[in-house]
């Protein structure tokens, strides 16, 4: 079977000086080094519509052209199985990504063939009305709402990746927790491994233990709840719920961390994303509503 092929249009934007073909595609643009080694290979990438070599001068207002072949990737095209049985909340969208706003209680992605019902069966089915396919770039826990990044090529999932990994791609989440916290801000600093007890947990210095940090802020608080503001720098399987708990301060209605709790939802949303574009490299700042039971569970919970 062939390989779907894509094919990318941009113009050069926001140089200073002119710079090298091969310094746009890897430094500006992001590209990893072999998508570059395959666009030289095959003459795939054109300037202002001939074939250029690596080392030729590229400047503003420059069009470029890249070819890709679908070998390049690791994944050329999707494969979930299209459900429109619920409606996409699509908050931002361009021809190469799109920001959606994932309810509570479905997941963000199959586990297994077949498996319909999550994300990106939902996103599958959204993008099918033009002949395009999802590719996950991350995901949020399947208790957790808020912004979730979803790629439209598989081109610019490496790039999207590394955008994350240097916390130039930034997501903010709100949670309410039990407690007061000590302090009003800080760092959690803690490694997150498997909880060998529970397969279906992580813990602090578990095994296979990963570096983990989130930011933290309090908004507001009473005696018995706290708002908090959190900010992630790695992205760990549940970070913030794990590190939350080390700290006393388990999220309202968490059914894995808090074995306390009564509420039957989660008060955990991701509300702001600081999205980085591809090629364009503009800064794109995303704010995404809070479910109507989180509006009421912080008047409830936090309220001084």
């Amino acid at each position: 079977m062939l390989n779907k092929q894509y094919t990318i249009e941009e113009p050069v934007v926001g140089l200073n000086n002119p710079i090298s073909l091969r310094e746009l595609l890897e430094k500006s643009w992001l590209l990893p080094k072999k998508y570059i080694h395959f666009l030289r290979i095959r003459e795939n990438v054109k300037v202002n519509g001939t074939y250029q070599t690596m080392n030729s001068l590229v400047n503003n207002g420059d069009l470029v052209v890249m070819k890709f072949e679908g070998d390049e990737f690791r994944t050329a095209a999707s494969n979930y199985v299209v459900d429109d049985s619920a409606a996409l909340d699509v908050i931002f969208e361009n021809q190469y990504l799109m920001v959606v706003n994932k309810p509570a209680g479905i997941k963000s992605h199959p586990n297994q063939a077949n498996e319909a019902g999550t994300l990106m069966n939902f996103a599958a089915a959204y993008l099918a009305v033009t002949s395009q396919q999802p590719f996950m770039v991350h995901r949020i826990d399947q208790q957790t709402s808020g912004a979730v990044i979803i790629a439209k090529t598989p081109v610019v999932v490496p790039i999207l990746d590394r955008l994350i990994s240097s916390h130039q791609i930034k997501r903010s989440y709100v949670a309410i927790v039990d407690g007061q916290l000590a302090q009003s801000n800080g760092v959690i600093d803690a490694d997150i491994g498997k909880d060998s007890d529970d397969p279906r947990k992580r813990k602090i210095n578990g095994e296979q233990s990963q570096s983990a940090r989130t930011h933290y802020q309090v908004v507001q608080s009473n005696w018995q709840h706290s708002l908090v503001k959190l900010e992630l720098e790695t992205g760990r399987t549940h970070q913030i719920r794990v590190h939350l708990a080390s700290l006393g301060h388990p999220i309202v209605g968490d059914p894995l961390y808090n074995s306390t709790d009564v509420e039957d939802r989660m008060m955990l949303h991701g509300n702001e994303l600081q999205l980085v574009l591809p090629f364009e490299g503009t800064i794109k700042k995303i704010n995404v509503k809070y479910p109507d039971y989180f509006n009421q569970n912080i008047v409830h919970y936090s309220l001084n």
